[in-house]
Order: C-alpha cells, then sequence, then structure tokens
C-alpha cells in the first residue's frame, strides 16, 4: 500500500493527514513535503491527523522528529490526533510522547494550539 499525504494550512499551522503506510518507501516524500511546506509559509505549528495512517516503521519516526525539531527551531509546537492503536503504541514505545501532545481528533489539538476558526 502507498501513502497520501495531505496538507492544509490554517492560519499559522499546518494540518498533516496521513493515509497508508508510512515507512521507508514514503518517508523521503513525507518529510520533503512537509520541510517544504514550514520553510515556504507562516508555520509555526504543526498537527499531524493519523486517523487514516494504518502502519508506521522507525522511518516515520524519523520524520516526525525531525520536523519537530524543525519546529521547535523555529518555537512551534508538533501535535498529533487520531492515533490508531497499533501506531499509538509504537509513537509511546519510542518515547515521542514525552515530546508530543497527543490528542483525540483535530478539533482538539487546533484548540491546544488556540487557533480554532
Amino acid at each position: 500500500m502507498s501513502l497520501q499525504v495531505e496538507l492544509e494550512h490554517q492560519r499559522n499551522v499546518l494540518i498533516v493527514r496521513l493515509r497508508g503506510e508510512l515507512d521507508h518507501h514514503t518517508a523521503d516524500n513525507v518529510r520533503l513535503r512537509m520541510e517544504e511546506a514550514i520553510l515556504k509559509s507562516t508555520v509555526e505549528h504543526v498537527v499531524l491527523s493519523l486517523k487514516d495512517l494504518i502502519f508506521m516503521d522507525s522511518s516515520g519516526l524519523g520524520v516526525i522528529l525531525g520536523r519537530y525539531k524543525q519546529l521547535k527551531a523555529k518555537g512551534g509546537v508538533m501535535a498529533v490526533c487520531d492515533v490508531n492503536k497499533s501506531v499509538y503504541r509504537l509513537l509511546e514505545m519510542s518515547g515521542l510522547f514525552k515530546i508530543l501532545a497527543v490528542h483525540d481528533n483535530e478539533r482538539a489539538a487546533l484548540t491546544s494550539l488556540e487557533v480554532v476558526s
């Protein structure tokens, strides 16, 4: 299975919706698209919506951690939402929840960043 990436800007937040599998075959595409969107716009924060992400491996963790560091250097924040059980477990075991906020849905994530429209 492949990966579909949807990017949406809402004020100063980039919402990234991933559908499919985030693995070593698809990680570079996600990294490049997110990096470009963060650099070329007024993005201060990122919400990763993982509702339709059915699989992720360590390459996906690397993409998330790298974009987290990129945002943090700009003074921004990253949050994740709508995480299914298997991906949640991977994020939890990796320790990423120590640095990333997790929310039930996009609205809750946006509210935490104070950008609900």
